[in-house]
């Protein structure tokens, strides 16, 4: 791959977050990307925060063209990595599985579970053989950025929390739902995996920010069940605590990748 180092910091916007520089006022540029996975979601904006560079691209495409078994994830973080992004944050609306993580909380992930199928999950197809590591997935240097600059700001943050993905487009049944919670994992959701793989893959650092729009299907007796468009509906109220978060994150992103294990750990032959 040949890095054209254009941006330094990556985010992939979720449900409701299709734009990021328009309302800042920023310059930025937009630009076509060509991967070897086909098209990305959509064009990549490009702009500059605290000296950084800063790439954009909405992971459903900016229409929400692309339900979550459909995206294109290994183009989107090809183009990302192809820009020279070195971190990459992800926020996604995901729902509770658990009473105390309450819908407008935001959770910073640190571990995944997959209960996704056919997805392509993988750059490493052969012939070497590569066997990818995801013992830890998240990065602990930008997890340690977002909690702190969550509570500077006031934000209602939970400093660990397990995301299971399921495949979609439906939502799980009380049953499913139930099982998971049994299990103790805190948050679904439906694009976390392969994507933060796919990053720890191409030696970036992932960083997920869930904001909880809804408690899932089987948590609480009387919770009705999840419309999309209430899902929308949180995310978009939540929108700009969300983006004033991003802005403060990036401020704090050191320039060199200094405390993690990330780039060194992502994979063996």
């Amino acid at each position: 791959m040949t890095e054209v180092k254009q941006a330094q910091i990556g985010i992939i916007g979720g449900s409701g977050f299709y734009s990021f520089f328009e309302e800042s006022g920023a310059d930025f540029d937009e630009i076509s990307v060509d991967t070897p996975y086909g098209k990305p979601s959509d064009n990549i904006t490009i702009g500059e925060l605290f000296g950084k560079k800063v790439a954009f691209i909405p992971r459903h495409g900016r229409d929400h063209r692309f339900l979550p078994h459909l995206v294109n994830y290994r183009a989107n973080v090809w183009a990302l990595k192809s820009l020279g992004v070195t971190r990459v944050i992800s926020p996604c609306a995901a729902g509770s599985l658990q009473k105390h993580v309450k819908p407008g909380d935001f959770v910073i992930c640190d571990q995944f579970v997959d209960w996704t199928d056919g997805r392509k999950n993988t750059f490493f197809e052969g012939p070497k053989c590569i066997h990818p590591s995801a013992a830890d997935p998240y990065c602990p240097e930008l997890r340690n950025i977002a909690i702190t600059q969550a509570k500077k700001l006031g934000i209602t943050v939970h400093e660990k929390g397990t995301v299971v993905i399921i495949n979609g487009p439906r939502f799980t049944t009380k049953a499913e739902s139930e099982f998971f919670t049994r299990q103790g994992w805190e948050v679904i959701n439906m694009s976390q995996y392969p994507e933060v793989h796919l990053v720890r893959e191409l030696d970036m650092c992932p960083v997920t920010i869930a904001l909880i729009t809804d408690y899932d299907a089987g948590l609480v007796d009387d919770v009705p069940p999840v419309t999309h468009q209430e899902v929308i509906q949180v995310f978009k109220t939540n929108i700009s605590k969300l983006k004033t978060l991003l802005v403060s994150i990036i401020e704090n992103i050191p320039l060199e990748r200094n405390n993690c294990e990330c780039y060194k750990t992502s994979h063996t032959s």
